[in-house]
């Protein structure tokens, strides 16, 4: 048995989390296995000795939950894991974006990874113990890595934080928040929340800090016990301060010069081209051979320290504007002619073009994991081409980038659709364009081609990326980056809401010990900036469209008994086929299993079509009340009475007997009516004797004079006191009457 070495992290509320390591998977760099209650992540790194040919860290961070950890079979055809779910991507990103800065930047060697989900808790969320279960893993090798990290989700349930909560608590809270951070830094954030004020977010921020604070001195702790291993040595980029002089000293100020001009984006790149392209004509063949990249290297140092000054010194941009000014923006819904919702929202050289299609329950997305199966009603989905930022380049199937950008707007907005929208509704945004944030500008197209689409939105949603340059003693909040100042500057924060609150944000910061005075103050000036593009938004819709566009389905809903929906089925499928066929309607039926109810959903473009839809439905659902009066009409003649379907109810049908038809006695039905007429019966219920529904004609009509009614049969007639049949005793015996 190998030597097994643990660490117990206390949340205090009674709950733990332990981290375990020597007992699996050893021959990686370094494994642990994250438990809290019966979830069980394992969690391995491995990273190549020898660097590869690249100037970046080829990092992967894999996360896979196995079926077998919920005890399931993975659904379709083929019983394997497959590609990762949306879900799986998220959890990557979220651990990606907290790990990579702190690699050093001449780290270059094949790294992975690997998290996967062992062991399933319904009560524990996995996603929120996977960056600890990473870091862990890298505190056990010999890689080289700056610090411990860990991430936590934070949720407010009643008012009160609560720190990895279970699935009960989040659906209570008005924040559902992943923080990422070291003991000393926090450094990325994401989450959706219920319209909350910046100062409760910054609050929110500080309480999941201290419990990764925690969580981070446990992993030391754990290294140490089991031996924290001598970092590796790897190959250091090779550095030339004096060529990193040289270079500064022809390009900083011709860079400088260029940004302050504010030119556009393909001037300013045409601009730096010729800059680098008169530097390196300054160098002789034989060094430009020899230290080709360390000037490409030097002079991207000296362009983004030229920028990063302007900015500091002069509060001017790249392309001309002030810090805390939005670049224009123009708006416009009901573009596409065909479908349910469509608008188009510009800032800048930022475009997207979203629309929306309304479905039924059918066209619901469904979840199916080891961890959580349901369905989403409303989704949203973002595609980002190479054309929109000028680029040709594979394309190959959706990217990670495209699941998170696209997660982002579509919790920004799913809290602003009514619980009570009829439709399943799917956002499609197609960026168009694209120099800083086109996720944000999904959020505000979203929100346009929504309301476009007459979707009744609580209230229309905006957002804005943000972005700071600091040098330790001066700080410059940024409104509306640009693509080239969120590459440059030292955190990029995407903050969305409505007038009221924020939604969702998602936050990467690159400094270390930013302070919650600077986040806030972002934060509020991030504010400022969403209600102004809100404006733009609300000038060109102001509110919802109040119906659904003409071609557009439209929905009704209906409640109907359960043991109403085989009826409306049919055998086999035949009335709901049929209904469907005639009326060009789309007819969902669900069961609702609270209240014991169908739910009919009915879709379709033409009134006509659902009217039709209701009126079986009302038909299906008709009960006459006793004693009342109803408008029928024949459809069928017998001989002992006439079958009439009631007006109000087609496909309703009762038996009126020859005998309540007139007062008078009748010798045949058709003496009184036929096929077709309409006139009024009473209802009487069922009838005790023949167990039937008993309707009346005569009962309308006034009594002839003179009329007697013929007195009731005596069904005791020829008995004796005994009930013994007293007529036989005069009769001819049984066997001559036979004969007779």
């Amino acid at each position: 048995m190998p030597k097994v070495f643990n660490e117990v992290i206390d949340l205090g509320d009674g709950r733990t989390i332990s981290l375990e390591t020597g007992k699996l998977a050893k021959q990686a760099h370094g494994s642990v296995v994250v438990q809290m209650g019966k979830t069980m992540l394992l969690c391995t790194v491995v990273s190549n000795y020898k660097q590869s040919d690249v100037d970046f860290l080829p990092l992967t961070v894999d996360y896979r939950e196995k079926f077998a950890s919920a005890g399931k079979y993975p659904g379709g055809f083929f019983k394997r894991e497959a590609r990762p779910s949306d879900a799986e991507v998220l959890t990557m990103r979220l651990v990606d974006r907290v790990l990579r800065p702190l690699f050093p930047k001449d780290y270059h060697a094949e790294t992975q990874v690997m998290i996967q989900l062992m062991s399933h808790d319904e009560d524990v969320m996995p996603d929120a113990l996977a960056g600890l279960a990473a870091s862990a893993a890298i505190q056990l090798s010999d890689l080289p890595f700056e610090t411990a990290i860990s991430e936590a989700r934070v949720a407010r349930v009643n008012g009160e934080f609560v720190i990895n909560p279970n699935r009960a608590q989040l659906a209570e809270s008005d924040i559902d928040m992943m923080i990422g951070a070291s003991a000393d830094s926090v450094m990325m954030v994401e989450g959706e929340m219920d319209e909350i004020s910046e100062e409760e977010m910054a609050d929110a921020i500080k309480f999941a800090h201290e419990a990764i604070k925690v969580q981070c001195a446990a992993q030391v702790k754990l290294a140490e016990a089991f031996g924290k291993k001598a970092t590796r040595e790897y190959a250091d980029a090779e550095e030339n301060e004096e060529l990193a002089t040289r270079v500064n000293d022809v390009v900083y100020q011709k860079c400088y010069d260029i940004a302050k001009k504010g030119t556009s984006k393909s001037e300013r790149s045409e601009a730096f081209a010729a800059v680098k392209e008169e530097l390196i004509a300054t160098f002789s063949e034989e060094e430009t051979e020899e230290f080709g990249a360390l000037i490409g290297k030097y002079f991207n140092k000296s362009q983004k320290n030229a920028v990063r000054e302007l900015t500091l010194s002069e509060g001017l941009r790249l392309d001309g504007r002030k810090t805390t000014d939005i670049r224009p923006i123009w708006c416009e819904v009901d573009y596409l002619p065909s479908t349910h919702g469509s608008s188009i929202f510009t800032r800048g050289e930022t475009q997207a073009l979203a629309t929306v299609t309304l479905g039924t329950s059918r066209d619901a997305n469904i979840i199916d994991s080891p961890t959580t199966e349901g369905e989403e009603r409303f989704y949203l989905h973002y595609n980002f081409p190479p054309f929109c930022t000028g680029e040709a380049r594979p394309l190959r199937g959706t990217s990670r980038r495209e699941v998170g950008h696209g997660n982002l707007a579509q919790r920004a907005l799913k809290g602003m659709v009514p619980d009570d929208c009829p439709y399943t509704v799917r956002v499609v945004s197609e960026v168009l364009e694209s120099n800083g944030s086109s996720s944000m500008a999904t959020v505000c197209a979203g929100t346009m081609a929504l309301m476009d689409a007459g979707v009744q939105m609580t209230k229309p949603v905006s957002g804005i990326a943000m972005g700071l340059i600091s040098d330790g003693d001066r700080y410059a909040v940024l409104s509306d980056i640009l693509g080239d100042e969120d590459h440059l500057g030292d955190m990029d924060f995407k903050v969305t809401g409505t007038e009221d609150g924020i939604t969702a944000c998602q936050m990467d910061i690159k400094v270390k010990g930013l302070s919650y005075e600077i986040l806030v103050n972002a934060l509020k000036q991030a504010r400022d900036g969403r209600l102004h593009i809100l404006g733009k938004i609300t000038d060109t819709i102001a509110t919802p469209n109040t119906d659904v566009k003409s071609h557009s389905p439209k929905m009704v809903t209906r409640r109907i008994p359960n043991e109403f929906i085989g009826a409306l089925i049919g055998p086999g499928g035949k009335v709901i086929q049929e209904m469907q066929k005639e009326t060009g309607c789309t007819i969902v039926i669900n069961e609702d299993p609270v209240t014991e109810e169908g739910i009919v959903e009915i879709l379709g473009t033409g009134s006509e079509g659902i009217d039709t839809v209701m009126a079986k439905i009302d038909s299906l659902l008709f009960k006459p009340t006793k004693g009342e009066t109803y408008k029928v009409k024949v459809i069928k003649m017998l001989d002992f009475g006439a079958v009439v379907e009631y007006l109000d109810a087609p496909g309703n049908e009762v038996l009126l007997h020859v005998s309540e038809l007139a007062w008078e006695r009748t010798e045949n039905v058709s003496d009184v009516v036929n096929m077709g007429d309409e006139f009024e019966v009473k209802y009487f219920g069922v009838d005790p004797k023949t167990r039937k529904e008993k309707v009346s004609r005569k009962a309308l009509l006034e009594k002839p004079e003179g009329y007697v009614a013929r007195p009731p049969r005596d069904n005791n007639r020829g008995r004796d006191n005994r009930g013994r049949d007293n007529r036989r005793d005069d009769r001819k015996p049984r066997e001559e009457r036979k004969g007779s």
